[in-house]
């Protein structure tokens, strides 16, 4: 008895705590509201970082909600779990003050033996991302921090090589972290010893990536002292299961990010459409909106299957569309090469393979032999890839699902990837019969009403039953000839392709970056080259309607400075610029020098010049 009354003591005293913790939040939120101005000044960020923030492409000049909220919070010591959309800023929410704690303990880290950071991450894409931009923020503040980051594909030499000295800071999967642990790079005990900070970015996938186990391992050693940081754009019970197994009575900041409206799950910059369409209709339906100018780019569009991308790639080929593919059987350099061409402007549409839930529900149906010639046949996929969540596509206007994703928050979390800094953007879903069951879901989610006049997500106005007709006899044909063999030999050039730039030619790269630029990731794959007339949509094909909606997307477009890409406009201005002047040197002198010069005189040199001038006369 003695013992149930002291464990309802202390859970009568955790509850009274969160509340607390609660209310302290909600006086935070309040205050931040009235203080809309507070600054990076306020907040204490240290002066170089401040003037690093500055310097970005993108200026940074006011904190958002989640950092005005987790900076001081962190600051101060405190655990803290914060949930915020994709793209409100959580990445410098967690590094700003990390690295102004690391730049006051820089003198005793010497003689530390692990680092004293770690940030984990679910996927390579997202380890990449996060230590281009700490190092970026490091260079810019001219400190003497070093930060590293371990790749699943590293052997035990290099990441021995890695962690020498020891770095400051490690950004890493769990997995490589563990790896790490088990072959002696790293040692418990002095991980024990120096770690100050450990940061979960993205939390609620770490789980659901099968790191469970990693993290496990990990958390043995996270010493009582160590400050823990969870950030994620959702709230799950794998983010619960995180929250207990590392941080101790943690700071939960769940922020609105406007005046005390109820955080969205899709924020209001964002318009959402569907469109009805026959599963084989949806070909002659994304082809309408790309090839008629129904979308603003750049174009964001994901698929279930890399079969699936790689059928869509090469029947946009044959419409003079380019684009390139993105998923786990790349290599990882090709990748984030991709995504960097991407990012660039190089092209304006990824087509983006999105099969995680697929992979998972074929698991859970499928028998064990089923699973075993599966998981075969996927060995050499990336199980560290994630092309949903944390990888930064940058400028993305358009996000088309052609597939329907298999639950809400995959809907969420692609959709996240366009509107992000508050920017404008819009989606587009391709629904069959068989996909109205989740489009429903995904309403009710969004807290779509059917009595309610304004709806979250509604059908696409500038795609009429027209435009679609006037393309469906192209596109039927057309589709004939990307047949199965036709996606498989595609699918194995490419990453024949794909692994030669990786491999032979990395070292190339590193001594001349400048020449990434001639790999093209939206090269042709189809053997036979696509028909001319295939590429101009004639005005004989087009209504009146379709005509004015796709003369205002080219309006919104010029006036977005959105034009022309990147690729049209770099190299041509320098070859017109610089001429060889050996090229442009002529033996002959110039022709209007005959007049008062030397004159060639043939069989009746003079008589023909004398009677040309008798006829001008």
């Amino acid at each position: 008895m003695a013992k149930d009354d002291k464990t309802k003591e202390k859970n009568e005293k955790e509850s009274k705590h969160q509340q607390e913790i609660q209310l302290n939040q909600e006086s935070d939120v309040v205050e931040e509201e009235e203080d809309e101005a507070r600054s990076f000044e306020e907040l204490g960020l240290d002066p170089r970082l401040i003037r690093a923030l500055n310097k970005k492409e993108t200026s940074i000049a006011e904190p958002t909600p989640i950092q005005r909220v987790a900076i001081p919070l962190i600051f101060q010591g405190k655990d803290v779990v914060a949930r915020a959309k994709t793209g409100s800023g959580k990445t410098l929410a967690y590094l700003l003050p990390l690295l102004q704690k690391l730049f006051s303990t820089t003198d005793s880290n010497r003689k530390k033996l692990s680092p004293s950071a770690f940030i984990l991450v679910p996927s390579g894409e997202l380890c990449q991302q996060v230590y281009k931009e700490v190092s970026w923020l490091i260079d810019s503040c001219k400190v003497q921090l070093k930060v590293v980051q371990l790749t699943s594909n590293m052997p035990a030499s290099d990441m021995r090589n890695a962690l020498a000295g020891p770095p400051d800071i490690l950004v890493s999967t769990p997995s490589c972290v563990a790896k790490s642990l088990s072959v002696g790079v790293l040692k418990s005990e002095a991980v024990n010893d120096s770690l100050e900070i450990l940061v979960l970015d993205e939390a609620d996938l770490l789980l659901s990536f099968g790191y469970e186990e990693d993290l496990k391992t990990l958390s043995a050693l996270v010493p009582r002292r160590c400050q823990c940081l969870l950030m994620s754009a959702t709230s799950s019970a794998d983010v619960d299961k995180l929250k207990k197994l590392i941080l101790h009575n943690p700071y939960v900041l769940t922020l609105p990010e406007v005046e005390g409206v109820k955080d969205e799950v899709i924020p209001k910059n964002v318009q959402q459409f569907w469109v009805s369409c026959g599963d084989r209709d949806k070909l002659v339906h994304i082809l309408a909106l790309l090839k008629l100018d129904l979308v603003q780019k750049k174009v964001l569009i994901f698929t279930n299957a890399i079969d699936m991308s790689f059928r869509l790639k090469l029947f946009l080929e044959k419409f003079g569309i380019k684009s390139a593919v993105l998923n786990a059987e790349l290599p990882q350099n090709s990748r984030l090469h991709i995504l960097e061409e991407f990012n660039a402007g190089l092209f304006d549409y990824l087509i983006a393979t999105d099969d995680r839930e697929t992979k998972e529900k074929e698991k859970a149906n499928e028998g064990s032999l089923a699973e075993t010639r599966k998981s075969k046949r996927q060995a050499k996929q990336d199980s560290e890839f994630g092309v949903v969540r944390g990888i930064d596509f940058k400028n993305v206007h358009t996000v088309i699902n052609y597939d329907m994703p298999l639950s809400t928050n995959g809907y969420v979390h692609r959709i996240g990837r366009t509107g992000r800094a508050y920017s404008t953007g819009a989606s587009v879903s391709l629904v069959s019969p068989d996909e109205m069951e989740i489009l429903e879901e995904i309403k009710s989610f969004l807290g779509d009403d059917e009595n309610n006049e304004l709806s979250v997500i509604s059908p696409y106005p500038l795609l009429t039953k027209n435009a679609v007709e006037s393309l469906r006899y192209r596109a039927e044909d057309t589709a004939k000839s990307v047949t199965k063999i036709a996606v498989r030999e595609a699918r194995a050039q490419d990453l024949r392709n794909e692994i030669l730039n990786s491999e032979k030619l990395k070292a190339h790269f590193e001594v001349n970056p400048r020449d990434l630029d001639l790999l093209k990731h939206d090269k042709v794959l189809s053997k036979k080259p696509p028909a001319p007339h295939l590429s101009d949509v004639p005005d004989y094909l087009l209504d009146a309607t379709t005509k004015e909606a796709s003369k205002m997307v080219r309006l919104a477009r010029a006036a977005m400075g959105n034009n022309n890409s990147a690729r049209r406009q770099g190299p041509k201005r320098n070859f017109r610029k610089s001429k060889d002047p050996l090229k442009s040197f002529s033996a002959e002198g110039p022709r209007r020098g005959r007049k008062g010069g030397m004159k060639r005189e043939g069989k009746d040199g003079d008589d023909s010049h004398k009677r040309k001038k008798k006829k001008f006369v």
